[in-house]
């Protein structure tokens, strides 16, 4: 195979992972403008409206450790595809569904579904590179889930303007199908029937899942990357509330200031090859979180000596994103780099940490949530400095790369 062919195999396998793993994502960005519609069309409460959130991210954190170590011992696709499937069916019950409560338990299905797409595209990349390959494929694949915070708020609000909440979720369904057939026609198995044969071999997936626990080196960067996301969850929960209700900007506008951040985030993400290449992979992941930690620790101050401006919270969490955009990949593939032959488990843990720390924060901040912006701030402040501390004291020890 000529290098031109092996540059467009690589990013054709970036642009498929890069959908596949967007596809439950983007069912939760395109809904955000309708969180206050869907609360005063079931005539609920602000909380009862985020638990829908809630519920989709804690079924598609606990459900990731169970898709890891079922794609490594029987390939990649199978539960790919069946996960997919879940999410393709489970939308079809948001669409009719009658009541809160309905809603919800579909919403739970559908993070059932989603968890497959997120875990396995990460395990897949950890099969075929490592190293700054990895970190540029993980980049690339990034660029493309990036697309949906970008362009699913936009698409909700123009959706909204046509039709209800329920439209949304038409659209969710005719991706979920387009996966469905990705997956099928477009994806190879990146697993050898030789690691797949040796991984069953080696007993219970709970085995596993101990080796990777006692793996301190592992676990840091694991809780690093998972309280850095986590201040763009809690981000996720209370925006549409702060920016809409208080800060007075329409669906339209959301969108656009919800695209901003997300572009922020994923054009950082887009030097992460660069920069591992010339400064190490240690050293991006350090100077990102301390961008992040420093940025939402001048918001929190501005905010708390009475400073209230959207411009402030936009500037400085452009910058916390940026940050962000330079950890959380760096972190997942330094994480996954020295676990080759059980990636799959390796990135259901790496996965169900990242996306379950977002909704206990969100969880226990909520009692404390409404309209105004400070809470907000504080809590994704606190998780900025959380991750800065694992990050400094995981990163004091060095751990070499595994060979490809």
């Amino acid at each position: 195979m000529s290098s031109s062919d092996r540059q467009v195999g690589f990013y054709k396998i970036a642009i498929i992972l890069g959908l596949l793993s967007a596809i439950g994502p983007f069912a939760i960005d395109m809904y955000l403008p309708a969180l206050p519609q869907i609360s005063q069309f079931f005539t609920v409460g602000v909380a009862e409206v985020q638990f829908s959130l809630t519920v989709f991210l804690i079924a598609q954190s606990i459900s990731q450790l169970f898709y890891g170590p079922l794609s490594d011992k029987f390939g990649r696709k199978p539960p790919l595809f069946i996960g997919m499937g879940i999410f393709f069916l489970a939308t079809l019950g948001c669409i009719f569904a009658s009541s809160l409560d309905e809603l919800i338990i579909y919403r739970f299905l559908q993070g059932i579904g989603a968890a497959a797409g997120v875990v396995i595209a990460r395990a897949i990349v950890r099969d075929m590179y490592t190293g700054v390959m990895a970190t540029k494929l993980m980049s690339l694949l990034m660029l493309v889930f990036g697309i949906s915070p970008i362009l699913a708020p936009l698409v909700g609000s123009t959706i909204l303007t046509f039709t209800d909440w329920r439209g949304i979720f038409v659209l969710v369904a005719i991706c979920a199908g387009l996966g469905l057939l990705l997956i099928q026609f477009g994806l190879r198995e990146s697993q050898s029937l030789e690691e797949r044969q040796h991984t069953r071999s080696q007993g219970s997936s709970l085995k596993a899942y101990v080796t990777l626990l006692k793996d301190n080196h592992y676990m840091g960067l694991v809780f690093a990357g998972s309280f850095a996301l986590a201040n763009f969850f809690i981000y996720l929960a209370n925006s549409p509330f702060v920016l809409i209700e208080h800060y007075g900007l329409n669906e339209t506008q959301y969108g656009l200031a919800f695209g901003l951040n997300a572009m922020c985030f994923f054009f950082a993400a887009q030097f992460n090859s660069r920069l591992c290449s010339l400064y190490g992979i240690e050293n991006v992941i350090r100077a990102g979180k301390w961008i992040g930690a420093i940025a939402m620790c001048c918001m929190s101050s501005l905010y708390l000596i009475g400073f209230d401006s959207l411009y402030l919270f936009m500037g400085c969490y452009l910058i916390a994103s940026a940050g962000v955009g330079l950890v959380i990949p760096t972190t997942s593939i330094l994480a996954m780099e020295n676990h080759g032959r059980i990636a799959g488990t390796a990135s259901a843990l790496l996965g169900t940490m990242q996306i379950a720390i977002g909704p206990i924060f969100i969880a226990i901040l909520s009692p404390f949530m409404n309209k105004e912006p400070l809470p907000m701030v504080l809590g994704m402040t606190s998780c900025s400095l959380i991750a800065l501390l694992f990050v400094t004291f995981t990163l004091s020890k060095k751990t070499p790369f595994a060979k490809a």
